[in-house]
């Protein structure tokens, strides 16, 4: 199916996945509307301020902007009323429990109901518990005789990369049994995709656990890597060649095989948990996921318990170098990045600690600069390491490839290098001098 039309969509919540949204579609010749609570935030919005570091974002953002496609308000009626596709892109953090916070999407869900004005498609976008749809369709219709539809649409955007994946997505995944609802998605969608055959149509309640099983798969591939990769030091085999050999198996293929110091993020962490409370709510011990949340704590500290070892526990006093704040590179999230356990750890021993990351520096210090008042951030990461006791790698950005040893000689105290992402080779760390721990190493 063609697009024959300009559609207007609405979207609620301009965080990563909202954000990122609007401005896709409205980049693909859409008219968006999109809506946050926060004044401040919508107004940098509005100048072309992104807020979040994201790869080209920016520059969509102040393309759609001058071209009058997208624009920003705080209000909640202008965005439900002028718009016939409405998206719900609302935080769903998780509770000490494991359970989904949904306070934030059924507040909102319940207030839209009263600007409804003709048929629109309610969309949720969020990470939602099974059963999610059902309930706001219940809420909304017993506010509104309005007609409407409310489908499931997860995301499947990768941080670092998330224009490029939204504008050419592997695919797309509707949950509705309505036939207007799925043939307004499908013309919504059809501009971003040559392949009809990646426009997948479910029910509801498939499209919601869908989300879940596949962050859940690939939280699995990471964490089996990274016990793999443990094992591997112990036996002495190489971690990396093991990588190569079953990747080329095309059952199992190359992606998620990377060894590391754990997964973090908005997204692997919550829903791990999120589909393990829901197997719980329903009576279901998923032993599997369990364990998977398990080894990936335990995995976030296994550099440390290296550099301990190293040090036979003596490291009051010392100081390490952190290369990488961010979960991953090409961003600035935060969010459950193994780093903030690596840092904790070395504060709790008495160590003390330098940290740079090419775009975190500024987030780390606005979310953690008080738990973390000891931390010293650098603007380069060589600067970091003067008169350091030892170089701990996290987060693998390009930047930190390419390594000019000579001049890590002249600045470090003691010449050791803990390497989380196995990204440099161990004969020529050692060639030159230091020391290598690596994962698996």
């Amino acid at each position: 199916m063609k697009l024959t039309k300009i559609m207007k969509i609405g979207i609620i919540g301009t965080g990563y996945v909202g954000l990122v949204s609007g401005v896709c579609f409205a980049e693909n010749g859409n008219s968006v509307i999109c809506m946050d609570v926060d004044k401040k935030k919508v107004e940098r919005l509005k100048k072309g301020d992104p807020v979040i570091y994201e790869p080209g974002l920016e520059e969509l953002l102040e393309k759609n902007l001058e071209e009058g496609r997208v624009e920003f308000t705080t209000s909640l009626k202008d965005v439900v009323r002028k718009n016939d596709v409405i998206f719900l892109c609302l935080p769903t953090p998780p509770l000490e429990d494991g359970s989904v916070d949904m306070r934030r999407v059924l507040e909102v869900a319940g207030n839209m109901a009263k600007y409804i004005n003709g048929y629109k498609v309610i969309v949720s976008k969020s990470t939602v518990p099974i059963g999610t749809c059902d309930k706001l369709k219940k809420l909304i219709a017993s506010k509104t005789k309005k007609k409407f539809d409310v489908v499931s649409n997860p995301e499947f955007l990768k941080e670092g990369a998330a224009v490029t994946d939204f504008m050419s997505p592997d695919r797309v995944v509707v949950g509705t049994k309505s036939r207007k609802a799925a043939k307004i998605m499908q013309m919504l969608y059809s501009s971003f995709m040559r392949v009809s055959e990646r426009f997948i149509l479910m029910d509801e309640r498939s499209s919601e656990l869908t989300k879940y099983a596949a962050n859940s798969m690939l939280a699995l591939r990471i964490s089996f890597m990274n016990e793999l990769a443990n094992l591997s030091g112990i036996v002495k085999a190489d971690i990396n060649n093991i990588r190569r050999g079953i990747g080329s198996d095309p059952r199992i293929g190359s992606s998620f095989l990377f060894p590391g110091v754990g997964y973090g993020g908005s997204c692997f962490p919550k829903d791990v948990k999120g589909l393990l409370n829901t197997s719980k709510e329903h009576g279901y011990d998923f032993r599997l996921l369990k364990a998977i949340d398990e080894i990936n704590n335990r995995q976030k500290v296994v550099l440390v318990d290296k550099l301990l070892k190293h040090f036979g526990n003596k490291i009051k006093g010392k100081t390490f170098t952190v290369w990488g704040l961010s979960y991953k590179p090409r961003t600035d999230d935060l969010r459950e990045a193994p780093a903030l356990t690596i840092i904790e750890k070395l504060l709790e021993a008495g160590a003390k600690v330098n940290a740079f990351d090419p775009v975190a520096n500024d987030n780390f210090k606005l979310l953690y600069g008080k738990k973390f008042k000891q931390v010293k951030l650098f603007k380069d990461n060589y600067s970091a390491l003067k008169n350091s006791d030892g170089l701990i790698l996290v987060t693998e950005w390009t930047e930190f490839r390419r390594i000019d040893i000579t001049r890590m000689k002249r600045l470090m105290k003691q010449r050791v290098i803990f390497d989380g992402r196995n990204i440099y080779d161990p004969k020529f760390i050692r060639q030159n001098g230091f020391k290598y721990y690596g994962i698996g190493f």
